[in-house]
């Protein structure tokens, strides 16, 4: 969030200039601040130089491509990336999202569609406002962990990070979150990924496994994230809210 001005900032990395001057434009028409980078090199100055909030990420450009970028980004940030592409195939569309972006779009693209999913991403995962309170930041404890919203990290408790990446940390929030209800897998597609949701697509089964791995003392008898078969998932630890959201309010 630009903190002067109260609004979203954007990076939009592509090598095509008529693609970051439309996106660019069109952001700042829906109260949006754009930044635009040609490639990783100019991305890299923009990220160490200001906040910025969500990253929109071409995967075909020269010189270092976008994978090795996106790769590069989630070794130290959970920062919500948006793929970009001309490939339309499934398997991209599949490879892009277990990486760990939040959400894919193949080219051409409307604009008006990209905003509605940064808008959907950014509700899922709401930057500190200018002059917030540390005391007013959203988090949910449960066992020894803490998983806090605005920083969107989890941390064990000695205070160590565990290394999430952004899908991960939305599947486990969506879970966290909606405490003890039993979320189907398409209930919890459209709640990590809001538009970029397929109901066909099963990679929720795996986010799961991975994350028992992580969270969970002995990942074969799960203690938090319960299966309830036949239907979806669980989260079945005591969880403790502190600061509010709407959404789990």
């Amino acid at each position: 969030m630009n903190p002067l001005s109260g609004i979203p900032s954007i990076l939009v990395v592509d090598d095509d200039p008529d693609i970051r001057e439309l996106t660019a434009d069109f952001l700042a028409r829906n109260e949006m601040s754009a930044s635009v980078a040609r490639d990783t090199s100019e991305a890299d100055r923009i990220l160490s130089g200001q906040r910025i909030d969500l990253v929109v990420l071409d995967l075909m450009m020269p010189g270092e491509d976008g994978r090795q970028f996106f790769q590069r980004i989630r070794l130290r940030s959970n920062i919500p990336i948006i793929i970009l592409t001309a490939l339309g195939e499934d398997i991209e569309r599949i490879i892009g999202l277990e990486m760990g972006a939040d959400d894919y779009m193949a080219k051409p693209f409307h604009p008006r569609e990209l905003v509605a999913r940064i808008k959907s991403i950014l509700r899922r995962t709401p930057p500190a406002m200018p002059g917030e309170s540390r005391s007013a930041t959203k988090r949910f404890t449960f066992g020894d962990f803490t998983l806090d919203m605005d920083e969107r990290q989890l941390r064990n408790c000695d205070g160590s990070l565990v290394d999430l990446t952004s899908g991960e940390f939305a599947l486990l929030l969506a879970l966290v979150g909606h405490s003890p209800r039993v979320l189907s897998r398409d209930q919890l597609l459209e709640l990590t990924r809001g538009a970029a949701a397929n109901l066909f697509d099963r990679s929720i089964d795996s986010k799961i496994s991975r994350l028992r791995c992580k969270d969970e003392a002995n990942p074969r008898r799960a203690e938090f994230i319960k299966t309830v078969r036949n239907i979806g998932y669980a989260f079945a630890g005591a969880v403790k809210q502190t600061g509010r959201d709407p959404r789990f309010s």
